[in-house]
C-alpha cells in the first residue's frame, strides 16, 4: 500500500532576481550560466496533503510554470497562499489567466492591503474581475484550515511595504510545524521576541538574503534592508529549531563552496536545497 503523508516541499531558493540574475556578471551569476546545475528558481514553498489529495503554493513566483509542474505532480493546486507585492512573490499569477492556464476561480489568500493591490492593477485586475483566481482575505494571527490535517496562520513581519504589508507563514502539520519567513526587514522589530518564538517552531526557513553589507558595490544595503546571515546565526545560536536560510541574493557568497558556507555549518545551520521535504505528519 502506498503511504500517504503530509509535507513542504522547498521549491526555489532564491532573492526575487533569481540566479543568475539578468544583467548580474558576479561570480555567482556567470557560473550559473555555464553551467544549468547551478541555476535557482526565485524562492516559494509548496504544501501537499495526500490525504486530502490537494496541494498549495506559497508564493506565486516568475519561476510558477516549474514550481506548478513539481507540486501538482503530488496532488493538484487548491491555492495560491501570498506574501507580499515585491516581484519575487506575486507575478506568477499571470499565468492563471486566459492566456495560459485560464483558471477557474483558483483560490489565492492575501490580505486586506494586499488583495486591494491586485484588484486596483492591471493586469492583476483582469484575473479578478474575470473570476480567474478568488481572493480570500486573510488577517495576522488568524489560522486557516487548509484541510483536516493542514492549517496556515499568517504572520505579520516588518518590510519594505511600498504596495502591501508583509505576512510569513506558520504552517501546522499533524505533529510539526514550520515557519516560512522569505523576507523581513530585521529580527529587532520582529514580535514575538525571536528566540522566544522559534522555541515552539519545528523548522524554520528564514530570509538569508545577505550575508555581508559589502555584496552589493553602489547599492545602499539600508535602501533594501535584510538581516544578515551573521545577525540572523548569532541570534539564535544553540537554538533547537531546524534554522534553513532561504532567499539568497545572487551575489551570496553561500551559493558556493566558501569560508562563509564553513562558518554557517559549524553552527548548525545550512541554506535550504530545491526540492527538499519536511514531513509535517
Amino acid at each position: 500500500m502506498t503511504h500517504t503523508s503530509i509535507f513542504a516541499q522547498l521549491l526555489g531558493t532564491a532573492q526575487d532576481g533569481g540566479l543568475p540574475q539578468p544583467g548580474c556578471h558576479c561570480p555567482n551569476c556567470e557560473a550559473a550560466r555555464a553551467d544549468a546545475a547551478l541555476r535557482q528558481n526565485v524562492v516559494s514553498l509548496g504544501l501537499v496533503d495526500e490525504v486530502a489529495g490537494q496541494s498549495w503554493l506559497i508564493d506565486a513566483t516568475p519561476d510558477f510554470p516549474a514550481q506548478y509542474d513539481a507540486i501538482t505532480a503530488r496532488a493538484p493546486l487548491a491555492g495560491i497562499l501570498l506574501t507580499h507585492a515585491h516581484i519575487g512573490h506575486y507575478p506568477g499569477l499571470i499565468y492563471l489567466g486566459p492566456e495560459a492556464m485560464n483558471a477557474q476561480t483558483m483560490p489565492v489568500y492575501a490580505t486586506p492591503r494586499m488583495a486591494a493591490f491586485l484588484r486596483a492593477n492591471a493586469p492583476w485586475s483582469g484575473l479578478v474581475d474575470g473570476g480567474h483566481i478568488e481572493l480570500i482575505q486573510v488577517a495576522p494571527g488568524r489560522e486557516i484550515v487548509l484541510s483536516p490535517r493542514l492549517g496556515v496562520t499568517p504572520v505579520a513581519v516588518p518590510h519594505r511595504d511600498e504596495y502591501s504589508d508583509t505576512m510569513a507563514w506558520l504552517v501546522r502539520g499533524p505533529a510539526h510545524n514550520l515557519f516560512y519567513c522569505p523576507d523581513i526587514d530585521d529580527w529587532s522589530a520582529f514580535q514575538p521576541d525571536l528566540r522566544a518564538w522559534m522555541a515552539q517552531i519545528d523548522i524554520a526557513l528564514v530570509d538569508g538574503s545577505f550575508f555581508s553589507p559589502d555584496e552589493l558595490p553602489g547599492r545602499d544595503l539600508t535602501q533594501i534592508p535584510h538581516p544578515l546571515v551573521t545577525d540572523t546565526a548569532n541570534r539564535l545560536a544553540d537554538i533547537a529549531t531546524e534554522v534553513v536560510f532561504i532567499h539568497l541574493n545572487h551575489t551570496n557568497p553561500l551559493w558556493r563552496q566558501s569560508p562563509e558556507r564553513a562558518w554557517l555549518h559549524a553552527r548548525g545551520f545550512r541554506t535550504g536545497i530545491f526540492g527538499e521535504r519536511w514531513r509535517l505528519d
